[in-house]
């Protein structure tokens, strides 16, 4: 399994540590037009990601068991976890 991803997404970076991500899908819930559950059962971006409402970023990386998923600004402070 590959580590981690990264993306910019509406004006945020978006990281997904894939080595922590059990699956559950409620980031997919959330943002499914960034986010799918790929055939090793662990997200990842899907192939086109457009700029969404931060809250909806927010939200799904809040929503993470595991923190998997970290948010930063644009200055590069993390939001979330």
């Amino acid at each position: 399994m590959d580590g981690t991803r990264e993306r910019e997404i509406s004006g945020m970076t978006m990281r997904i540590d894939r080595t922590l991500c059990i699956g559950s899908g409620n980031c997919t819930n959330i943002a499914p037009e960034v986010f799918v559950i790929k055939e090793d059962n662990i997200v990842d971006f899907q192939d086109q990601t457009p700029d969404i409402e931060e809250g909806r970023l927010e939200e799904a990386a809040a929503i993470c068991p595991v923190d998997a998923l970290i948010l930063e600004d644009e200055n590069g402070e993390q939001i979330v976890p």
